[in-house]
């Protein structure tokens, strides 16, 4: 990170504070701050995890307005909101879901943002094509529930293979986590209902499905990058995924 940049989180910090934001919401201004790098899939998943309380969700939401209503210079603030925001709708609280959807216009409208930067190239192409693709998303209602259950199951099985909690069902199929009963060894705790051959098969073929898109995601990703940093801050190898991130 450049002394520059450096500054930059440093006033942020401060700006955080004598504007009195919540911890939340300096968490969701880190992940969609004009610094040069994407946010990291741990702010994005603490920010995802923060959403399932309604005192947070509030924080995220009103926040997210306000980034992705930002202009010109601002872009960034714009594109990586749209990134948050579309890991929210696929591994956040339904609430995030059904405010975005209430409120399509937001999203719509960045359909036609623009900014032309001094080099003249224009840093609202990925705004608009980020745009167009979640506006769509977001009123496929089935493809969009198929694809949160995709990434749940992805979550779910890992959990399993981890042995750090069990997956219970109810009577709908609907799943959820619980972690190791105390003094059990995790792979003996009670898991409720356990998932027969079947569903695990299909949890795992959800699962190579989930990571794939992941990775097609972080190929595009790597694509966009010269365009969106050809600066950007070096990666290192992460402790957390074990891949070259910026989690760290």
């Amino acid at each position: 990170m450049s002394l520059q940049h450096f500054g930059k989180g440093a006033l942020r910090v401060a700006k955080n504070y004598t504007k009195g934001y919540s911890d939340t919401q300096a968490k969701v201004r880190d992940a969609t701050s004009n610094d040069p790098w994407w946010p990291s899939e741990t702010q994005m998943n603490e920010i995802a995890q923060l959403s399932y309380n309604q005192n947070d969700f509030v924080d995220i939401k009103e926040m997210l307005d306000k980034r992705l209503n930002d202009k010109g210079k601002n872009w960034r603030h714009v594109l990586k909101s749209l990134t948050v925001l579309d890991y929210l709708i696929h591994a956040g609280s339904e609430n995030v879901l059904l405010y975005f959807r209430d409120n399509l216009y937001i999203i719509k409208t960045l359909k036609e943002f623009r900014y032309l930067d001094e080099d003249g190239k224009d840093r609202g192409a990925f705004v608009r094509q980020k745009a167009e693709d979640m506006s769509n998303l977001l009123s496929d209602p089935a493809r969009l529930q198929k694809e949160r259950r995709t990434r749940a199951s992805m979550r779910y099985s890992m959990i399993r293979e981890q042995g750090t909690g069990y997956v219970e069902e109810d009577e709908d199929g609907e799943r959820s986590f619980a972690p190791p009963s105390p003094g059990i060894p995790p792979r003996k705790a009670n898991r409720g209902v356990d998932l027969d051959e079947d569903k695990l098969r299909e949890a795992i073929e959800a699962s190579k499905r989930a990571l794939a898109e992941e990775q097609d995601r972080l190929d595009r990703e790597a694509e966009e990058q010269e365009f969106f940093n050809p600066t950007r801050r070096p990666k290192v190898k992460c402790p957390q995924c074990g891949r070259s991130c910026s989690c760290t």
